[in-house]
């Protein structure tokens, strides 16, 4: 039995050593040897020497003067990797399709063709009306509770605006309970679709957003205010705008611009969406470096064409570009955005 047992104990310590020990050792000696690039995470540096991301994670980018990933529902959070799971009749997924539409989809055909259907949003939201009935923000939250909800919970700024409003009007928030008597406290979420209904009522044809002006001291101060216009109002809206507007011809847009990828990493776009992106950055960068727009428009769009490759050395699917090369090299090229 003892030599048995001394026979198992050896396999067990080989077993543990060659798995544990000698196998990724050998792994990584071999990747640090041959593949150093791709073996400590494919990673790109700027001309500083410090690290800008990897070619192999997605990141957000907020300014116009640079290219935008897909969508992710991981928020490009690579320790959190995930889809969003949302079936083809989720409401959440058509809001969340209709909001990546309405800053940057143009009409296809008549007189406004190739313009942008932003500012006619922002026109029609002002205006106040949502299938002829007026209070159209209200109409919005009465029949989007959840959407409504979201936006307070979006953001922490949302929530304290909502419990400034809900503290300055008792009644509305006594109404409310005794309407909903399972809610004795409702917390800023809970008030989303009463407070939308007021503001509706106070502010017509305006909407709560984050404004940033400077502040006595110069530093910049951010604070929820009623605005007319802007990005809120146009991603926001823009799926009720197009159910008021059934017969307007719209651009179809690359299916990659408003989906995201299994992984919510994906750092790669394709061509074509970057070609539909190009204006706006070449339009932005042109303001910034106050340069001709057609002369940058043909500058960033030759960078496009050599960063373009479709895998397997074009042997399959349709021409890809890495988002991180394509803004390094916009950076490289015209330096810090304004």
């Amino acid at each position: 039995m003892l030599r048995n047992l001394s026979k198992s104990f050896l396999l067990l310590a080989f077993t543990v050593a060659l798995a544990c020990g000698i196998y990724p050792l050998s792994v990584w000696a071999i990747g640090q040897a041959f593949f150093p690039f791709q073996a400590n995470g494919s990673l790109l540096k700027d001309a500083k020497g410090e690290v800008v991301g990897s070619l192999m994670i997605a990141q957000p980018f907020t300014k116009d003067e640079y290219f935008q990933p897909r969508p992710s529902a991981a928020s490009y959070n690579a320790s959190a990797s995930t889809s969003s799971a949302l079936a083809a009749s989720n409401y959440a997924l058509r809001d969340r399709v209709a909001r990546s539409l309405g800053p940057i989809v143009k009409y296809s055909a008549g007189p406004r063709a190739g313009q942008l259907v932003a500012p006619d949003i922002e026109a029609w939201y002002q205006h106040d009306q949502y299938q002829g009935a007026p209070h159209l923000l209200a109409q919005w939250a009465d029949l989007h509770n959840s959407l409504a909800s979201g936006w307070v919970s979006a953001d922490p700024s949302h929530g304290a605006y909502v419990d400034a409003w809900s503290a300055a009007h008792p009644e509305a928030v006594a109404l409310f309970i005794k309407s909903n008597p399972a809610t004795p406290k409702p917390q800023a979420g809970d008030l989303a679709t009463v407070f939308f209904e007021d503001f509706s009522k106070q502010h017509p044809g305006m909407f709560p957003s984050a404004v940033t002006v400077l502040g006595k001291d110069g530093k910049p101060v951010t604070s929820i205010q009623p605005v007319r216009a802007g990005a809120d109002i146009q991603a926001m809206f823009f799926d009720m705008w197009r159910q008021d507007h059934p017969d307007a011809q719209l651009q179809d847009v690359p299916g990659d611009m408003v989906t995201a990828s299994g992984s919510g990493l994906d750092p790669h776009i394709t061509l074509q969406n970057a070609q539909y992106q190009l204006d706006r950055v070449a339009g932005k960068w042109a303001a910034d470096l106050k340069r001709d727009p057609a002369q940058l428009r043909a500058e960033i769009s030759a960078i496009l064409d050599k960063e373009a490759a479709a895998p397997f050395a074009g042997l399959v699917g349709e021409p890809m570009v890495n988002v991180l090369v394509l803004n390094i090299a916009l950076h490289d090229r015209y330096g810090d955005p304004q």
